[in-house]
This record gives C-alpha cells, sequence and structure tokens, in this order.
C-alpha cells in the first residue's frame, strides 16, 4: 500500500512539474504578445500622425485602377 501511494505521489509531482513548466511557458508567451501588440500600436499612432487631416480618402477615378498590361 505505501509503495502505490508513493508512485501516485511521485506521478502527481512529475504532472504538477509538466504543468509549471507549461505555465512559464504561457506567460513568456503572453509577454511577447504583449510586446509586439504595444509595438503595433505604435505604430498606427505614428501612421495615423502621418496621414493628412482630410483622410485621405480622395476619389479616384477607376481608370486609374486598370492594371498596367491594358
Amino acid at each position: 500500500m505505501a509503495q502505490q501511494t508513493q508512485e501516485r505521489l511521485e506521478a502527481l509531482e512529475i504532472k504538477a512539474a509538466y504543468a509549471e513548466d507549461l505555465i512559464d511557458q504561457l506567460n513568456l508567451t503572453i509577454y511577447r504578445q504583449q510586446q509586439q501588440i504595444d509595438q503595433l500600436a505604435r505604430q498606427v499612432a505614428q501612421l495615423r500622425q502621418q496621414v493628412p487631416d482630410g483622410g485621405g480618402a480622395a476619389v479616384r477615378s477607376l481608370r486609374d485602377e486598370l492594371p498596367p498590361h491594358y
């Protein structure tokens, strides 16, 4: 009985160690993703500053949209 309890305890310790490692990896992934989100938000803000106040919605002719081979 004691041997079985010891084996179950060891199995639980192994599972806990794997779970801790997985949590650490997930936390690192979330941290990196948040860094990327922050960087992209800064880039969007910079791009918005570069766009003229009119929003850049100038009227364009459909003829301007034709591919060059026409």
